[in-house]
Parts: C-alpha cells; sequence; structure tokens
C-alpha cells in the first residue's frame, strides 16, 4: 500500500512541474557546452578515439573476430556505454551542485538525476550520426530488427535512471561517492562487452560479464543494429533488472528527499 501512495505521489508529482522537466535539460545543456571549442563534437570524438585505440589493438595486436568490421563493432559499444557512463558522471553531483535550489525551493528533486540523463540522451542521439556513417562505409545494412532499437534505449534510459538517483542521493549524504564512482565505472566498463565480445572471455570473468546487466543491453544495440536480429533471453533479464532497479531508486530517492536539505 505505501508502495503504491510513493508511486502516485512521485507520478503527479511530475504533471504538477511540467516546467522543470523541459526547462533544466535546456539548461543543463547550455551550461555543458557553454564556452568550449568542440561543442557537440565532443560527443562524438571521444567514442572515435577510443574506437580507433581499440580497433589497434584488437585488428593488429590480439585481432578478434566480431561478425562485422572491427571499428563498427567498437564504436556501438563505446558511444552506448559513453551515454550511460556520461548520465551517471553528471548524475552524481546533480544534487550538490544545485544546492542552493535543493535547500530554498520545493520541487521534485529527481529533476536534476533525471536532466543529466536527459541531457546525455541528447549526446546519443549527436554521436549516433558518426554510427550511421560507420554502417555506410562498410556496407552494413539494416533489417526489420531496428524496430526493437526503441525497447533497448528504454531498457538502459530505465537501467541508467535508476542508478543515477541512486548516485545522486548517495553522494548527497557521503561526499566521497563521486570519487568511488570513477574508479568503479571504469572498472565496470572492462566488464561490459564494450570493446570485445563476451564469448571471448571465460572463467569467472565471463561468468561476471554475463551477470552484468550492462552487457545484454550493449549487446541488445548490435544485435539489432549490426547483425539485424532480436536481443537473446539475456536481454529479457537486463529488461527486469533495469525496471527493478528505476523503481527501487526513485522510490528509496523520493524516501529520503525531505532529509535533503539538511545534508547538503
Amino acid at each position: 500500500m505505501r508502495l503504491r501512495t510513493d508511486a502516485r505521489e512521485m507520478m503527479l508529482e511530475q504533471f504538477d512541474y511540467p516546467e522543470l522537466i523541459y526547462q533544466t535539460p535546456a539548461r543543463d545543456l547550455i551550461l555543458r557546452y557553454k564556452q568550449t571549442i568542440m561543442g557537440f563534437r565532443r560527443a562524438i570524438f571521444m567514442p572515435l578515439l577510443n574506437t580507433a585505440v581499440f580497433s589497434v589493438i584488437f585488428m593488429r595486436v590480439a585481432p578478434i573476430d566480431t561478425g562485422v568490421p572491427y571499428p563498427l563493432f567498437a564504436y556501438c559499444g563505446l558511444l552506448t556505454w559513453n551515454f550511460f557512463s556520461s548520465s551517471l558522471k553528471f548524475a552524481v553531483t546533480s544534487l550538490t551542485g544545485n544546492s542552493t535550489l535543493v535547500t530554498k525551493v520545493y520541487f521534485p528533486r529527481e529533476v536534476f538525476p533525471f536532466s543529466a540523463v536527459i541531457v546525455s540522451l541528447v549526446d546519443l542521439a549527436v554521436g549516433s550520426m558518426v554510427l550511421v556513417g560507420l554502417m555506410v562505409w562498410y556496407h552494413v545494412g539494416v533489417s526489420p530488427a531496428l524496430l526493437f532499437l526503441p525497447v533497448v534505449v528504454l531498457v538502459q534510459v530505465a537501467f541508467t535512471l535508476g542508478i543515477a538517483l541512486l548516485l545522486a542521493m548517495g553522494n548527497l549524504f557521503f561526499r566521497d561517492v563521486k570519487y568511488l564512482f570513477e574508479v568503479v565505472v571504469t572498472v565496470w566498463m572492462f566488464a561490459t562487452s564494450v570493446v570485445y565480445p563476451v564469448e571471448m572471455v571465460g572463467g569467472k570473468l565471463g561468468t561476471l560479464m554475463r551477470l552484468n546487466p550492462m552487457t545484454p543491453i550493449i549487446e541488445g544495440y548490435r544485435d539489432v543494429i549490426l547483425y539485424g536480429r532480436l536481443p537473446g533471453l539475456s536481454f529479457l533479464g537486463a529488461a527486469i533488472v533495469a525496471l527493478v532497479t528505476f523503481a527501487f531508486g526513485w522510490v528509496l530517492f523520493h524516501r529520503a528527499e525531505f532529509q535533503f536539505a539538511e545534508n547538503i
């Protein structure tokens, strides 16, 4: 009963403050790229640079079979991982970085971590143009499975939002969370099939990668975009984890809101 009441309150609050859903991401988007030389090109530069580095390693030093040209395989993984890590990077300090608003004005505080994810979603859209260009360059076509892409994106967004809410709240109460996050997200990347297929990893690391929800999510992108097939059953498990994480993170965040002002 309590959970149902929380869910109703959380949803109604979003309708009570609709302008914040639009204005906060717009403000954050402007601030992120204000007075930068690269602007939106930064969303493309890092995945491309990392793709070039890993292409040298896995095409020349230690070649691996990915079923499609390796630069395309790597860029798809790095682009979608960059959305995840960038969202969390900005979400973790989203409450502490807006302390004046959090302590003086009442509104649903989840708008700040939500905004971090929305702005990073814009970066994902911009970077996707390069992915399309690479597919044209390597003559990789699309199939009807591409219609499943919005589902894959929604699952990743749900999982990212859940983690973003937990990190933003955790960093508010314990300020060293942002430093631990930087270490964890780096290790997390290499425990995910971002730059190499999970099939080539055995032992405990391989098991860890298969249990990691981000692995079937990133593989889901590659399945529908590059391989022309629907994701496997592991993606269904990741979708369930994503929805549970989002619901758990949002409810916990909502219940702790009354303590934010005194801890900021």
